[in-house]
């Protein structure tokens, strides 16, 4: 997990703090969304996730994930207002997914983390 969690705050210029908040939301977000194997394959292959998921799981949208709760239960919409509310730019919401998803292919392998992509409508624009 610190090798992710450093990956993270390099690749978006921010602090790990943010970091570990950015990823405990994002891991909460792909354990409610996408699919259960594939899920569970990424979450075993990077310690300490489960807890930032854990911490994170509870975290609210603000204002954009409320909309996004308005229009269709939240989804991608709620994740994006949920790491903006953290503190974060769209571009560095691109660039902690990015590094996320690439530290996830490396340690979970390609086809799990195509799998949970391909099943969560929206989330290949992150």
């Amino acid at each position: 997990m610190e090798e992710l969690l450093t990956r993270v705050a390099a690749a978006a210029g921010i602090d790990e703090a943010l970091a570990r908040k950015a990823i405990g939301i994002i891991l909460a977000f792909l354990q409610k969304e996408g699919p259960a194997t594939e899920i569970g394959q990424l979450m075993a292959a990077l310690p300490g996730a489960q807890a930032l998921a854990d911490a994170e799981g509870g975290a609210k949208g603000g204002m954009l994930g409320a909309i996004g709760g308005l229009m269709g239960g939240g989804g991608v919409m709620a994740l994006g207002g949920q790491l903006m509310s953290a503190g974060l730019s769209m571009g560095q919401i691109q660039s902690v997914s990015k590094e996320m998803f690439t530290v996830g292919r490396e340690k979970a392998g390609e086809d799990a983390m195509g799998a949970i992509v391909g099943a969560i409508p929206g989330l290949g624009q992150f």
